[in-house]
């Protein structure tokens, strides 16, 4: 899949400075990994599948430490599972995986069976953490089930460095209002404290035409072909990492400021959306839940506020980037989705003095 612009490239304006890739992968340790399935039945137009699996790895794949996690639900008209424990311990225990709605059972079976297959010797209990997104309109929610292995497959391929994004991995299948969507990504330098990075990841599959607004400017409505669906319905998967020295509460705190960053890009998170956000933290190395005195260090309250912006700034820019490295899909039944048109997009910008021409 060739790289398409991202949003920055076309002169989109943001607040903030990102680091090196404008991607959660910025965050040092931080691995990131797709799988995408498209497959075509000839002559069945009801068997087509535009499917996938993210994976998001806080640590090397073979780590078996747990991270310093909060969650939040804007609307709950969706999954992700594992939260139960995180609100209890305040941790993540692996991998971080998003994918279709259909295929959380697999997902979630995949995660603690690649662990034992990478470290046998590492006996541990695993309650991973799986996020779904519904991409049923492009693909076939029944026929469409991953596979042990796809998801094997994104775990293998996670890395560093540049982030694929738009139609890949888990949000292949996705919409956002009602422009063709998927994975996007963005990152942010904060100096609170210290010097850190905080980054985030979307699966964008929300949204109606009429609340796009970029950088401040009503863009779906200026831009009426190709609508999809008339229900408000549809979901945000929100993945926020720092390497800030922040504890469980904190993180839970910065969760929340992703409904700010959905807010910007113009979504009302309507019944019929599963926005669920969650955010962790790489500091504080070593076993936190071992039985023994922990001396951890932690940002003040007061020092969270460039977080609480940078949270808003990236899950914003991300929406955006979703929007614009993905391209037009047919898949189920031959629906089509379209992709936002670049160009008519760049002219409204312009139009208001929004496009950054430099």
């Amino acid at each position: 899949m060739s790289r398409r612009p991202r949003a920055r490239e076309l002169g989109i304006p943001f607040d903030g400075t990102p680091g090196a890739w404008n991607a959660i992968t910025d965050v040092p340790g931080v691995r990131l990994g797709h799988t995408t399935v498209i497959r075509d039945t000839p002559g069945d137009a009801a068997k087509a599948v535009r499917t996938g699996v993210t994976a998001l790895l806080p640590k090397s794949r073979t780590d078996v430490e747990s991270v310093f996690a909060g969650w939040f639900r804007l609307n709950g008209f969706g999954e992700m599972t594992g939260t139960a424990w995180i609100d209890e311990a305040g941790l993540v225990d692996g991998p971080i995986v998003t994918t279709s709605t259909a295929s959380v059972g697999v997902a979630h079976s995949a995660v603690p069976a690649y662990a034992k297959a990478h470290r046998p010797d590492v006996d541990r209990w695993n309650l991973p953490v799986v996020a779904e997104t519904w991409d049923g309109y492009l693909s076939d929610p029944c026929g469409g089930l991953l596979k042990v292995e796809d998801v094997f497959s994104a775990l293998d391929s996670a890395a560093s460095g540049p982030v694929l994004e738009g139609s890949v991995g888990g949000g292949t299948g996705s919409i956002a209002y009602e422009f063709k969507a998927g994975i996007g990504t963005a990152s942010r330098q904060v100096r609170s404290g210290g010097q850190y990075c905080l980054g985030a990841l979307v699966q964008a599959n929300h949204g109606r035409r009429e609340q796009l607004h970029i950088a401040g400017i009503p863009i779906g409505r200026a831009i009426p072909e190709g609508r999809t669906k008339e229900p408000e319905s549809g979901s945000l998967i929100g993945i926020v990492a720092t390497d800030a020295p922040l504890l469980p509460h904190q993180l839970t705190r910065l969760a929340r400021r992703c409904a700010l960053g959905l807010a910007r890009s113009g979504a009302i998170s309507g019944n019929g959306s599963g926005d669920l956000f969650l955010a962790f933290s790489t500091a504080n190395d070593g076993q936190i839940e071992e039985p023994r005195e922990r001396h951890l260090v932690a940002l003040s309250e007061e020092a969270l506020n460039p977080f609480f912006g940078a949270v808003v700034e990236a899950i914003d820019e991300a929406i955006v980037n979703a929007l614009i490295a993905a391209e037009t899909m047919t898949g189920l039944f031959g629906r089509t989705v379209l992709a936002l048109p670049h160009e008519p997009a760049r002219e409204l910008l312009r139009r208001h003095g929004r496009l950054n021409l430099a």
